[in-house]
């Protein structure tokens, strides 16, 4: 009797709707070429467990970002780019290089563009002005897939049209930049709110962090959380990633140092017992043709098998040890 073929969870739970993207909950930022290559080669020792940002915007002196963009195309492009997970931050709308930076990266190494990423975007017409030529870009130099674009809110009018950004096509996260947001306020914001504890109690910055995250999980996109400045104590960058994702709904944060990677990773895992009912519950659902199932006397439906499927997805991604059958059934 030939064996009955089992349906993936992709192909049936998102029927009508998009999948909630299933990124790494880290994503490291590195401006040098010297500092991307050790990135990459964490990656390499570590897994896919977090994603690299090569970082056009602050990496590139004055006068060299073209030299710098053709740097970062280059190493998103080599061979020690073994995962595929390497994006790029290009320079913000008021920079006259954006637009070249686009070009460069996407002639260079369009295929294995993980990401692009917005900084500064002053709303929604910013964002969807850049969107637009890096879709030109790809047709231009022959890409034929879409490539995802993060945006980052640090600026009043992209947090008040955070919703409008979240919804433009092609965006997979929003990045809360605390920093520049603070300064933004011209002083109105005390410097103490750009780090611990100050972040995570100050009215403004506490609503503008709770905005984003609304905002991206109320369009289907990963909000991601600003940096922590903290980079000796590696308790305190814990502390910020746990609370960033218990208190304010974040999945994922930025790195600005090898060190926090781990503890992010980390911080952000979700707790392994439920990894486990999510297994066990997507494997009878799967048996069962993604029909209604009990389960310890509890009902289960394509509802709580969405929310089961993204956190295994989500384990996934960090590197967790995944229980039973789940690795061979859903992630081969």
């Amino acid at each position: 009797m030939a064996t009955r073929s089992r349906l993936h969870p992709a192909a049936v739970l998102y029927l009508g709707g998009k999948p909630f993207p299933a990124l790494a909950a880290c994503e490291h930022y590195a401006g040098s070429e010297k500092l991307i290559a050790k990135a990459l080669q964490l990656q390499h020792e570590l897994g896919p467990i977090f994603d690299i940002s090569c970082d056009c915007e602050d990496g590139a002196a004055p006068g060299q970002e073209g030299a710098h963009a053709a740097m970062v195309a280059a190493q998103i492009n080599s061979a020690e780019n073994r995962h595929g997970r390497v994006g790029a931050r290009i320079h913000d709308i008021t920079h006259p290089h954006w637009r070249d930076d686009l070009e460069i990266i996407v002639a260079g190494a369009g295929e294995r563009l993980a990401y692009i990423v917005l900084p500064k975007v002053g709303g929604a017409d910013d964002a969807l002005l850049q969107i637009s030529a890096l879709a030109d870009a790809c047709q231009r130099h022959g890409v034929s897939r879409t490539i995802p674009v993060h945006v980052l809110i640090e600026t009043p009018g992209a947090l008040y049209e955070a919703w409008r950004i979240a919804s433009l096509p092609g965006v997979e996260s929003l990045d809360f930049g605390l920093m520049d947001f603070v300064s933004s306020h011209h002083g109105a914001i005390p410097a103490s709110a750009m780090k611990s504890p100050g972040q995570f109690e100050h009215p403004l910055i506490v609503r503008a962090k709770c905005a984003v995250a609304a905002a991206a999980l109320g369009n289907g996109v990963v909000p991601t959380h600003n940096v922590s400045v903290e980079l000796r104590d590696i308790s305190i960058v814990f502390e910020d990633a746990r609370r960033a994702r218990q208190e304010f709904g974040y999945l994922r944060m930025w790195s600005i140092h090898p060190n926090q990677i781990r503890v992010i990773v980390e911080a952000m895992r979700p707790d392994f017992t439920e990894v486990t009912e999510a297994a066990e519950i997507l494997q009878a659902a799967q048996d069962a043709d993604w029909g209604p199932i009990q389960q310890k006397a509890k009902l289960h439906d394509r509802a709580s098998y969405r929310y089961y499927w993204e956190l295994l997805q989500r384990a996934h991604a960090m590197g967790m040890e995944l229980p039973g059958q789940a690795q061979s059934r859903f992630f081969q």
